[in-house]
C-alpha cells in the first residue's frame, strides 16, 4: 500500500486553509512575527548606517590618513603624563615629507579653547579657532564654498586671512558676502578669504564652528602659553599599506626627537581606520543590546505561534486520526505541522523585511544616514523567521505525531 508522504506542497495549502479558516488569529500571528522581524531589521539598519555616518564625520577624508600628536585620545595611558610631552614642532614637517610612503601633510595648531566672533551686531556661537596648513581642505575632504582657502604663499608670510566654517559664516553674515570683510580675531584684523561649504555633521551645527587661518599666523596671534597643541596629518600615498608607512613614520619620528633604543615613545600614532574600528566596536554593541531587547517582541510572537499551533491541532485531531489510520506516519504528521509553522511565520518575515527596510530608509533619510540593503541580512531575517515557527512548533508538532489513532478517531 501506498503510504501517503507530505511535503512543502502540503504544508503550504494546510497554511493557507489555517490562514483561511481563522483570519483573526492567524492574522494576529502573522502581525507579531513581522512587527518583531520589522524592528530588528529598521534597528539593524539604522544602526548601520549611523556607524556609516559617525565613520564618514569622524574620518572625513577620502583617503587613509595618519594623526600625530602627543596624545591620540585612543589606547589609554596617563593622560597627564601625554600632556608633558614635548609639543610636535613644525620642522618635524620636513622630515615627515621625506619619509617613504608619505603624501600630502597638514600642519595643525590651536588652543584647546572657544570663542565668540562678531561683527557689527552679528556675534557667533563658540566656534574654535585653529592654525593650519593650506592644504587642510584637501587632507579632509572639506569643500570650499565662497572665496578661495588660504594659499602655501599667505602660510609663508604669514598673513592675517581666515576662512570661516558653515556655522560662523551663517552667524556672522547671513544675508551678505563675507569675502573680503574684516574680522577681530584675537583682537586681531583678519581678511576673510573663503567659507567652507555646510557639512551636514552628525552633530548638526558644531561640526561647522570652526575658522581656519594659517598656523604660522595663529602661532603669532593666537597661542596662549600652556593651552596650545600642535598636531601633525599625513595621508598615505597609493601603493602603501598604512601599517608600513607608520613604521616609516615612527622610526623618522624616534629619530628626530633622538630617543635612544629603549626609550618609550614620546608621541601617539593613530590611523584613520583605527577610529573607524572604535566607532564600529561602540556603535556594534549597541546594536547588539538593541536587538537582544527587541528580539523579546519575535519570543512574544513565538509562543503565540505555538499556542495557535496547539489549537489547530486540537481541532484537527480527527483528521490527524484519519490520516495516521490509512498509513501516514509519525514523521509525516511531524513535518506537515513544522511546514504549516514555518509558512506563517514566513510569511511574517517576509512582511517584516519590506516594512523593515521601507521603515529603515525613511528614517535614514530623515536622519541622513547612509542606507544599504544587505542580502545577508535580509536572508538571514527571513530563515530566522522560518525558524522560530519551526522551534516555536515542535511541541504542537511533536503532540500531534504521538496521537493515538484510534482515540483521535473517536473525537469529535
Amino acid at each position: 500500500m501506498n503510504r501517503p508522504h507530505v511535503d512543502w506542497r502540503d504544508g503550504l495549502s494546510e497554511a493557507w486553509r489555517t490562514i483561511t479558516g481563522n483570519r483573526m488569529r492567524s492574522s494576529l500571528l502573522i502581525l507579531g512575527v513581522t512587527i518583531g522581524v520589522t524592528t530588528l531589521l529598521a534597528i539593524f539598519t539604522i544602526v548601520n548606517g549611523l556607524s556609516g555616518r559617525i565613520r564618514d564625520d569622524v574620518v572625513s577624508s577620502s583617503r587613509p590618513y595618519i594623526y600625530i600628536s602627543r596624545d591620540s585620545g585612543v589606547g589609554g595611558g596617563d593622560t597627564a603624563e601625554k600632556m608633558r610631552r614635548t609639543q610636535l614642532k613644525p620642522e618635524l614637517v620636513d622630515a615627515l615629507a621625506r619619509t617613504e610612503g608619505v603624501g600630502m601633510i597638514d600642519y595643525e595648531v590651536s588652543n584647546n579653547s572657544g570663542t565668540v566672533l562678531k561683527y557689527g551686531k552679528e556675534k557667533t556661537q563658540f566656534v574654535q579657532v585653529f592654525g593650519c596648513s593650506q592644504n587642510f581642505p584637501f587632507m579632509f575632504s572639506i569643500k570650499a564654498d565662497e572665496g578661495r582657502f588660504f594659499s602655501a604663499s599667505d602660510v609663508t608670510a604669514r598673513n592675517r586671512v581666515a576662512v570661516l566654517g558653515y556655522g560662523p559664516r551663517k552667524d556672522l553674515f547671513p544675508n551678505r558676502d563675507p569675502v573680503g570683510k574684516t574680522l577681530r580675531i584675537y583682537g586681531k584684523p583678519y581678511l576673510i578669504v573663503g567659507t567652507m561649504a555646510e557639512r551636514n555633521h552628525i552633530i548638526g551645527q558644531l561640526g561647522d564652528n570652526f575658522v581656519c587661518v594659517p598656523w604660522t599666523t595663529f602661532e603669532k596671534d593666537g597661542l596662549k602659553e600652556g593651552f596650545e597643541d600642535r598636531n601633525i596629518a599625513l595621508l598615505v600615498n597609493d601603493g602603501y599599506e598604512t601599517d608600513e608607512v607608520i613604521s616609516n613614520i615612527t622610526g623618522t619620528m624616534r629619530r628626530e626627537r633622538r630617543l635612544r633604543a629603549g626609550r618609550k615613545n614620546d608621541f601617539d600614532i593613530i590611523a584613520s581606520e583605527t577610529y573607524g574600528e572604535l566607532i564600529d566596536k561602540v556603535t556594534g554593541g549597541i546594536a547588539l543590546v538593541l536587538v537582544v531587547l527587541s528580539s523579546i517582541g519575535l519570543l512574544v510572537g513565538g509562543i503565540g505561534v505555538m499556542n495557535i499551533m496547539l489549537i489547530s491541532v486540537a481541532e484537527r485531531t480527527r483528521e490527524i486520526g484519519v490520516r495516521m489510520a490509512v498509513g501516514a506516519r509519525r514523521q509525516d504528521v511531524l513535518l506537515q505541522v513544522l511546514v504549516e509553522a514555518g509558512i506563517l511565520t514566513g510569511i511574517g518575515g517576509v512582511l517584516g523585511i519590506v516594512l523593515g527596510y521601507l521603515a529603515s530608509w525613511g528614517m535614514t533619510h530623515v536622519l541622513r544616514f547612509p542606507f544599504a540593503i544587505s542580502p545577508f541580512v535580509t536572508v538571514g531575517a527571513a530563515l530566522f523567521s522560518i525558524s522560530i515557527g519551526i522551534f516555536f512548533g515542535l511541541y504542537p508538532a511533536n503532540k500531534a505525531a504521538r496521537m493515538d489513532p484510534i482515540i483521535a478517531l473517536g473525537r469529535e
